[in-house]
């Protein structure tokens, strides 16, 4: 898919690909690819007909617990984009279109890392794409990419320099 040769991969895998800012594993991962490994691109790649993502829209059940709190995250893309999917009547397209907005709002998690906001000013890399892999055909949809030159919310951004005592 991406012909790289063996070994040229550095992965990390979740329930349907969630980028928190409280789980270390999958920052600590970010911040060895992209400190250590020096990558120039990061992926964060969803798939149509997500199990993770079904199971977000559905009603929480009570011996899930723990995968309930992981799916939150899930829940909170849905309230986000609630008007939108609310639209769409067909649970798979709802389901896939939910895929999307995760992986979407996934990539933008990542930007809002300070990590990747460090690479991006000092060494002007990695690019974060965010793809979606359709498992009945094997095509890649790609979704959004940013990079050193994206902008965001200001909310999100991170200083070199101190914050002002707002308090």
């Amino acid at each position: 898919m991406v012909n790289a040769e063996p070994g040229l991969i550095f992965a990390h895998r979740n329930i349907a690909n969630q980028v928190v800012a409280t789980d270390l594993n999958c920052l600590g991962v970010v911040q060895y690819a992209v400190q250590v490994l020096k990558v120039k691109h990061i992926i964060v790649c969803g798939h149509y007909n997500c199990g993770g993502v079904k199971a977000a829209l559905s009603r929480q059940r009570s011996d899930f617990t723990l995968l309930n709190k992981w799916l939150l995250h899930v829940k909170d893309v849905y309230r986000l984009h609630r008007n939108e999917l609310d639209a769409i009547n067909c649970i798979d397209a709802k389901t896939n279109r939910l895929v999307e907005l995760n992986v979407i709002e996934q990539v933008n998690n990542l930007a809002f890392s300070s990590i990747v906001q460090n690479a991006w000013r000092s060494e002007q890399r990695p690019m974060i794409h965010g793809w979606v892999y359709a498992l009945d055909d094997g095509l890649l949809k790609q979704l959004i990419t940013l990079g050193p030159e994206s902008t965001m919310d200001p909310i999100y951004r991170w200083d070199d320099e101190p914050a002002e005592q707002a308090y």
